[in-house]
């Protein structure tokens, strides 16, 4: 993607006060999980007290959850605005996960929480 034609109102860099953008590195944003409507999380732990996430929508909008990942997840599953504005959805039934391959060798090995009750 390309960072520098963006509108300020899209930019993250501008709308979290981040220095510059990259992914995987000490002072940049990690990506922890995504989500099967294409949301990708992300973790911001450097230059702050507190680590804090950005919720990439899959259309190139941003949101800032000043919250642990635990918090975040947990808050998704039971149906609350976890991606952005307007941006609920709940699922009943088990959660289904999905453990990433480690690696070459590894394949995706999908599998299903307790039944959650609701």
């Amino acid at each position: 993607m390309e960072w520098d034609g963006l509108d300020p109102d899209e930019d993250p860099r501008l709308l979290f006060c981040l220095e510059e953008l990259s992914f995987g590195t000490p002072q940049g944003l990690w990506p922890i999980a995504g989500t099967d409507r294409g949301e990708t999380v992300f973790l911001v732990a450097a230059g702050t007290a507190a680590p804090w996430l950005l919720v990439e929508d899959g259309e190139e909008c941003w949101a800032r959850y000043d919250m642990g990942f635990a918090e975040w997840l947990y808050r998704y599953l039971v149906g609350e605005d976890m991606g952005g504005p307007d941006s609920s959805a709940h699922y009943p039934g088990p959660v289904r996960l999905c453990r990433l391959p480690m690696t070459v060798d590894d394949r995706p090995e999908p599998w299903s929480g307790p039944d959650r009750g609701m």
